[in-house]
C-alpha cells in the first residue's frame, strides 16, 4: 500500500440504522457533529444510515419500499435551471 494517502485519525464511531433502530459500533474517520452515549455509558460520535445488514432486503428475506420521490423532485428542483426550455 502506499505510504501517506489513507486517513489517521480513525476513532469509534456508532453506525445507527433509523429505518429499524438497530445501532452498532465500529471505526471510521467520517466527520460528524452528532453525538450518542452507547451502551457502556461512554459517548461517541454518531452516523445515520437509512440502510444496514439489520433493514437490507438481502439479509431480512423481506421486501421494503424505499420512498426516493423525495430524492428524484429535490434533483429536480436543484438542476431545473439548467434545463433548456
Amino acid at each position: 500500500m502506499k505510504k501517506g494517502i489513507h486517513p489517521d485519525k480513525y476513532r469509534l464511531v456508532v453506525f445507527k440504522d433509523f429505518s429499524c433502530d438497530y445501532a452498532f459500533l465500529g471505526k471510521s474517520c467520517a466527520d460528524t457533529k452528532d453525538k450518542i452515549v452507547w451502551e457502556d455509558g461512554n459517548e461517541y460520535p454518531l452516523i445515520k444510515l437509512e440502510i444496514s445488514n439489520a433493514s437490507h432486503p438481502f439479509f431480512t428475506g423481506k421486501t421494503k419500499f424505499v420512498d426516493t420521490a423525495g430524492r428524484i423532485e429535490k434533483f429536480q428542483k436543484k438542476y431545473a435551471k439548467f434545463s433548456k426550455k
